[in-house]
Protein backbone atom coordinates (compact mmCIF):
# COMPACT_ATOMS: atom_id res chain seq x y z
CA UNK A 1 0.00 0.00 0.00
CA UNK A 2 1.29 3.55 -0.79
CA UNK A 3 0.65 5.72 2.31
CA UNK A 4 1.17 9.67 1.29
CA UNK A 5 0.77 13.15 2.82
CA UNK A 6 -1.85 15.55 1.48
CA UNK A 7 -3.12 18.64 2.20
CA UNK A 8 -6.52 20.30 0.95
CA UNK A 9 -6.26 21.46 -2.56
CA UNK A 10 -3.51 18.68 -3.66
CA UNK A 11 -3.94 15.74 -5.88
CA UNK A 12 -2.86 12.30 -6.47
CA UNK A 13 -2.52 10.67 -10.04
CA UNK A 14 -3.50 6.93 -10.85
CA UNK A 15 -2.20 6.08 -14.08
CA UNK A 16 -3.52 8.78 -16.80
CA UNK A 17 -7.30 8.88 -16.59
CA UNK A 18 -7.92 9.31 -12.65
CA UNK A 19 -6.95 12.21 -10.21
CA UNK A 20 -7.97 12.02 -6.63
CA UNK A 21 -8.05 15.32 -5.11
CA UNK A 22 -8.27 16.21 -1.30
CA UNK A 23 -11.09 18.90 -0.81
CA UNK A 24 -11.52 19.21 2.70
CA UNK A 25 -10.46 18.19 6.00
CA UNK A 26 -12.59 18.09 9.13
CA UNK A 27 -10.70 16.22 12.22
CA UNK A 28 -10.43 12.97 11.06
CA UNK A 29 -13.26 13.38 8.41
CA UNK A 30 -11.46 13.67 4.80
CA UNK A 31 -13.79 14.53 1.86
CA UNK A 32 -12.07 13.81 -1.44
CA UNK A 33 -13.17 14.09 -5.54
CA UNK A 34 -12.34 11.90 -7.67
CA UNK A 35 -12.11 12.61 -11.52
CA UNK A 36 -12.22 9.48 -13.81
CA UNK A 37 -13.26 8.45 -16.92
CA UNK A 38 -17.19 7.00 -17.38
CA UNK A 39 -15.83 3.56 -18.32
CA UNK A 40 -14.05 3.32 -14.61
CA UNK A 41 -16.07 2.13 -11.54
CA UNK A 42 -16.06 4.29 -8.50
CA UNK A 43 -17.67 2.91 -5.93
CA UNK A 44 -17.49 3.34 -1.92
CA UNK A 45 -15.45 -0.05 -0.45
CA UNK A 46 -18.62 -0.52 1.75
CA UNK A 47 -21.01 -0.52 -1.63
CA UNK A 48 -17.94 -2.32 -3.38
CA UNK A 49 -18.34 -5.43 -1.17
CA UNK A 50 -21.79 -5.04 -1.81
CA UNK A 51 -22.43 -5.22 -5.26
CA UNK A 52 -19.90 -8.10 -5.09
CA UNK A 53 -21.13 -10.20 -2.95
CA UNK A 54 -24.75 -9.61 -5.19
CA UNK A 55 -22.76 -10.74 -8.51
CA UNK A 56 -21.35 -13.88 -6.71
CA UNK A 57 -25.28 -14.91 -5.32
CA UNK A 58 -26.40 -14.25 -8.98
CA UNK A 59 -23.65 -16.23 -10.51
CA UNK A 60 -24.36 -19.30 -8.18
CA UNK A 61 -28.26 -18.57 -8.83
CA UNK A 62 -27.58 -19.15 -12.60
CA UNK A 63 -25.17 -21.83 -12.71
CA UNK A 64 -27.99 -23.81 -10.23
CA UNK A 65 -30.15 -23.10 -13.16
CA UNK A 66 -28.18 -24.52 -15.63
CA UNK A 67 -27.38 -27.91 -13.36
CA UNK A 68 -31.30 -28.27 -12.94
CA UNK A 69 -31.75 -27.90 -16.90
CA UNK A 70 -28.94 -30.04 -18.35
CA UNK A 71 -29.98 -32.67 -15.39
CA UNK A 72 -33.58 -32.29 -16.44
CA UNK A 73 -32.66 -32.56 -20.37
CA UNK A 74 -30.20 -35.66 -19.19
CA UNK A 75 -33.63 -37.60 -17.69
CA UNK A 76 -35.85 -37.15 -20.96
CA UNK A 77 -36.95 -40.14 -22.19
CA UNK A 78 -35.17 -41.20 -25.63
CA UNK A 79 -37.14 -41.78 -28.68
CA UNK A 80 -37.82 -40.57 -31.80
CA UNK A 81 -37.89 -36.94 -31.82
CA UNK A 82 -40.50 -34.50 -33.96
CA UNK A 83 -38.98 -33.47 -37.10
CA UNK A 84 -39.90 -30.07 -38.87
CA UNK A 85 -42.80 -31.72 -40.68
CA UNK A 86 -43.37 -31.41 -44.63
CA UNK A 87 -41.65 -28.61 -46.35
CA UNK A 88 -44.15 -25.54 -46.78
CA UNK A 89 -43.85 -24.78 -50.59
CA UNK A 90 -46.31 -23.48 -53.52
CA UNK A 91 -48.97 -25.77 -53.89
CA UNK A 92 -49.67 -27.55 -57.56
CA UNK A 93 -53.27 -26.46 -58.55
CA UNK A 94 -55.65 -29.25 -58.81
CA UNK A 95 -56.68 -30.33 -62.14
Amino acid sequence: MLVLTRRTGESVRIGDEVTVTVLDIRGDVVRVGIQAPRSVAVHRDEVYRELRKENEQAARTADAGAALLSDALRRRAPGPRPGPGPAAGPRKPQE
